[in-house]
């Protein structure tokens, strides 16, 4: 990972697909960290959203690393099918993966940076015995599946209990935030830990903005969580 307090991945499930090719050159322009690929098989949440051959499609015209989020039900099936690199984070849910050890340490072996994701209502408890397995712990503050959703308020203090838990444990291990990171609760979110922020329909691509503009404010409101969480202790 890049040497920043706190990092932007792109939520392409989100994107203006009629200017993709544009919009893609924004988030490079913006040095954008990461590209979020939501795969979705229709199972384990009641949509669907981009396949293999779309994300290997577009991967060959960005530099930009991947931020792989598979909500899908034992996605170990899958792993084969993603082109995945060096410097990429590949994130399963803990309720989607019957074997999660396992499918954690399969990931391990691909090369990639290791995450698991949890929905607002998941318990910090069930990754207690796979948490130092990982590089990420995706924390989803909305219900898996749709773009757009309000904040499930709770999840903030889920975002603060878990980074007191990891720095308890001396782990180094960083928080991923997705769902609503906007100017509103992008401050919050960084002051109880956030090191990841998946910017989606709530903000990075919102029409009424645009993205360098929106970027420029993401970046302003970032400042002012690390502030606040400097001031708590947090690393």
């Amino acid at each position: 990972m890049q040497n920043k307090a706190v990092e932007i991945s792109a939520s392409i499930m989100c994107i203006n697909w009629l200017e993709a090719g544009h919009d893609l050159i924004a988030l490079e322009r913006n040095n954008i960290d990461y590209l979020h690929w939501d795969i979705i098989d229709g199972s384990f949440v009641p949509d669907f959203a981009m396949g293999s051959s779309i994300i290997n499609t577009l991967k060959k015209v960005t530099n930009l690393r991947s931020d792989y989020h598979l909500m899908v039900d034992e996605p170990s099936r899958i792993f084969d099918m993603l082109n995945i690199k060096k410097g990429d984070i590949v994130t399963i849910h803990q309720e989607c993966s019957r074997h999660l050890h396992r499918d954690l340490i399969l990931l391990r072996k691909m090369g990639c940076l290791v995450g698991v994701a949890i929905c607002p209502a998941t318990p910090l408890e069930t990754l207690e015995y796979i948490i130092e397995d990982v590089d990420i712990i995706l924390v989803m503050t909305v219900n898996p599946g749709f773009k757009g959703q309000k904040l499930v308020a709770q999840t903030l203090r889920k975002i603060e209990k878990l980074k007191k838990r990891i720095m308890d444990l001396k782990l180094n291990i960083k928080i991923e935030v997705d769902g609503n990171v906007c100017p509103q609760y992008i401050p919050e979110m960084v002051s109880v830990g956030a090191d990841i922020l998946v910017g989606g329909s709530s903000g990075l691509f919102r029409k009424d903005i645009g993205i360098d503009a929106f970027v420029k404010s993401m970046e302003d409101k970032i400042l002012l969580g690390i502030e606040s969480r400097k001031l708590k202790g947090y690393s």
